[in-house]
């Protein structure tokens, strides 16, 4: 499928319950298996962002992204350098889980360099606690991981499930910040791109780091 058509602009919304298909590669898997119904029942659109041209974007142009109408428990999705960015807007409860994760996570405080910006070596990975912007493609062999908000057990899941992503490629599991499991064929948690809020907070803007200080 190429990245560059219109159909990866048109919202999405696709039961992440089904059968998952390994040879599809993360565009296949973003356009047409991601998404879902979230914790509070909303499904996952993927969205456009309108000002750059799929030239611009494709060459690293700053994406812009609407956060404020992102319901809490839900997931948006927009394209930025022909990859995947998920926008996750956690609840209060999935923020306060986050650290009982830690003693099972590969890397839980992000010192692995390579895929976490300063900004966000935190628990939660992020600018805000409440929302995650991470790249969302496994970093073992490229696939797209499928989010699955439900807690519990679910095939291929642990039992003490809290929430998070599972790659369908390979089972790599990542938790709700974007943080690999241990003993898991990927090696590291999910990228976060560089991103910052405008002034009034509705968007973050993808691809911009933050403006250097006076």
């Amino acid at each position: 499928m190429s990245q560059d058509k219109s159909q990866l602009d048109e919202a999405v919304a696709v039961d992440p319950n089904l059968p998952p298909d390994p040879s599809r590669r993360f565009w296949v898997t973003a356009a047409c298996a991601v998404g879902g119904v979230a914790g509070v029942g909303t499904a996952i659109p993927f969205v456009s962002s309108f000002a750059p041209s799929e030239k611009a974007k494709a060459a690293g142009a700053p994406v812009e992204a609407n956060v404020s109408t992102i319901a809490p428990g839900t997931m948006r999705i927009v394209a930025w350098r022909g990859k995947p960015v998920w926008l996750l807007h956690r609840t209060p409860e999935q923020i306060k889980d986050l650290s009982k994760n830690d003693p099972e996570l590969a890397d839980p405080k992000s010192e692995r360099p390579g895929f976490t910006p300063d900004f966000a070596k935190n628990e939660y990975r992020s600018r805000k606690p409440e929302l995650l912007v991470c790249v969302g493609i496994c970093t073992h062999l490229g696939c797209s991981p499928t989010p699955r908000f439900e807690v519990g057990p679910q095939p291929g899941l642990p039992a003490n499930w809290d929430g998070g992503f599972l790659c369908p490629c390979h089972g790599s599991t990542y938790d709700l910040a974007g943080r690999v499991f241990k003993n898991k064929p990927a090696p590291d948690n999910l990228e976060v791109p560089p991103y910052v809020y405008s002034a009034d907070g509705t968007e973050v803007i993808i691809g911009v780091d933050e403006a250097p200080k006076a």
